[in-house]
């Protein structure tokens, strides 16, 4: 999508992956310091080495000391474990909570619809069931709690629900949480007896006017001692954010609550697989770990940081504008992340010739889309919907100059098509 690299992050790969290049004086020295510091972390004092399963101590310490400053509560490196980016970590721990059974007896994990199909596909993968709670789109893709109630109640009569999921920022939703929602999750699931995922993969991805993210984990130990033993994951990755770096494969897991046996067996679970990618490690580092104030390397670095989270914010506002502004189409406000996913109105014809086709009617339309302007888009109904309603996710990462384009091409299609099956 044309975003450029951060330059301290691939500078810091580029010497790990090369260690001459500390005798070059094209780096800047707080990049060399960086980097003697990793590698005299890593055994042999090369990225080519296995790490512990748990990911380089020193990276551990880092993202601890990360947590501490984002959260002001302690956190602890051997809470933490590096993974090969957050999917590897949500699939490790889902992992963990099945009960081995069927029918009833089978692990129930609650997920939001719409939903990141990561989750769907590791609930079939392992054999539990999928308990669907739906976001209130009318609200701004709110978390409702009698939703989340009504939810589990149902489920109960098909399974065991150990699991509740929360993405936040939202995916594909782009919804911000406030902190009393947050704190009406947490209780809820206390009093439900649910083991808590938090996605936070987007928490530096916040554009909407007063909204700001709120961590799971801040919200948790706000709630005091009673809280002490509630159990929660939270995730994050160098995917997303302002470094994009989806390719390198590098996150973390932090994990509290968990009794000291439970905590072994994981621990066992996760050195079956090695290590996460030491390169993913080091990545994760630099996230956590940025130039700071007074750096050689900080005034280019806050530059592209800024850069990047300010042209998100601005195509963020573009693209649920210019949606919002079609007949036929209602979008959300993007609050954060990184996509749109408008609600379309689909004509009778269109969804009559769908259902002759064995297709979805917004697959239907997003393929006419692809096909007459070569946008991609993705169909709502890979994400799970409401019955009766369609929609499609779309990512706000094309460069501004690009998007304007593409929303005009989207709008002239949209028109185009509502013509086409008009009743």
């Amino acid at each position: 999508m044309g975003q450029q690299p951060i330059t301290f992050i691939r500078q810091v790969l580029a010497i790990c992956m090369d260690p001459s290049l500390l005798d070059s004086s094209q780096y800047p020295q707080d990049v060399k310091d960086r980097v003697r510091k990793v590698l005299g972390a890593c055994g042999g004092g090369s990225v080519g080495a296995y790490t512990h399963s748990s990911g380089i101590e020193l990276v551990r310490q880092d993202v601890a000391k990360y947590i501490e400053r984002r959260d002001g509560y302690p956190s602890n490196a051997s809470d933490i474990s590096l993974t090969g980016g957050a999917s590897e970590g949500v699939k490790e721990m889902m992992k963990c909570l099945q009960t081995g059974g069927s029918g009833k007896d089978r692990a129930g994990v609650m997920i939001p619809i719409p939903q990141y199909p990561l989750y769907s596909a590791t609930i079939s993968e392992l054999g539990a069931y999928q308990i669907n709670y739906y976001l209130d789109e009318d609200n701004g893709w709110a978390l409702d709690i009698k939703e989340l109630k009504r939810s589990v109640d149902e489920a109960r009569d098909h399974c065991d629900p150990k699991l509740l999921c929360v993405i936040n920022p939202g995916n594909p939703t782009g919804q911000v949480l406030s902190y009393e929602n947050i704190k009406a999750v947490i209780q809820f699931a206390k009093e439900e007896g649910l083991f808590l995922f938090a996605d936070e993969v987007y928490q530096d991805n916040v554009y909407a006017q007063g909204a700001k993210f709120h961590s799971f984990k801040k919200v948790l130990r706000d709630l005091g001692e009673e809280y002490n033993d509630f159990q929660l994951a939270s995730f994050h990755s160098c995917s997303k954010g302002y470094t994009g770096e989806c390719g390198i494969r590098g996150g973390y897991v932090e994990v509290l609550g968990l009794d000291e046996d439970v905590r072994y067996q994981i621990t066992k679970l996760g050195s079956a697989r090695l290590c996460s990618t030491s390169i993913g490690q080091i990545v994760m580092d630099c996230v956590v770990n940025p130039p700071k104030e007074g750096d050689e390397s900080y005034p280019l670095f806050i530059k592209e940081k800024n850069v990047v989270l300010g042209s998100l914010k601005e195509r963020s506002r573009m693209v649920a504008e210019a949606f919002d502004s079609i007949d036929g189409i209602k979008c959300n406000e993007v609050m954060g992340a990184m996509y749109a996913f408008p609600q379309i109105n689909i004509p009778q014809k269109a969804i009559e010739k769908a259902k002759l086709r064995g297709e979805e009617p917004d697959f239907l339309y997003c393929m006419e889309l692809l096909e007459e302007t070569g946008i991609c888009v993705v169909p709502g109904s890979g994400f799970g919907q409401r019955e009766g309603t369609y929609h499609f996710r779309m990512t706000i990462l094309p460069p501004t100059d690009k998007l304007k384009i593409l929303l005009q091409q989207f709008k002239e299609f949209h028109e185009k098509f509502q013509q086409k099956y008009k009743d």
